[in-house]
């Protein structure tokens, strides 16, 4: 039984999920450090007030009473998960996927002239046969 654990714990996945869990506490607080400490300031001087968790609404109830929503709270959660998800897709996804598009592989980068050279090559060969009058069809390759 110890031994099955021991194999569970010290599979690759589960290391690098362990890993990953770390890390992104870690990554958590900058994101969270950028849209609290930069974007919603900003927001309160363009805007006035950055924090809306005090807007709330009151139904009547039956006993005389009222009963009060504070919808702030969710407006607040969501505008804060809108700034996030931004703040990770721009600051983060963007600049990554730029660089992995910067290290292309040589490989990649002759496949994509190898496809290119073969559309031209066809183009070249249809308007020969069609100068030469040549009724052929072009080959389906």
């Amino acid at each position: 039984m110890l031994q099955g654990f021991k194999e569970f714990i010290t599979r690759g996945n589960v290391l690098d999920l362990a890993v990953a869990v770390v890390i992104g506490g870690a990554f958590s607080a900058v994101i969270n450090g950028l849209v609290e400490g930069i974007i919603m300031p900003l927001i309160g001087w363009l805007v006035g007030a950055p924090n809306f968790a005090g807007i709330a609404f009151s139904i009547p109830n039956w006993r005389g009473g009222s009963t009060e929503f504070p919808i702030g709270v969710f407006i607040q959660g969501l505008i804060m998960f809108l700034l996030i998800a931004a703040a990770v897709y721009f600051f983060v996804i963007v600049p990554i996927n730029k660089l992995k598009s910067l290290r292309k592989s040589p490989e990649e980068v002759v496949e994509e002239a190898a496809a290119e050279e073969v559309v031209l090559l066809t183009e070249i060969r249809d308007l020969l046969r069609a100068q030469s009058g040549t009724a052929a069809a072009p080959n389906s390759n």
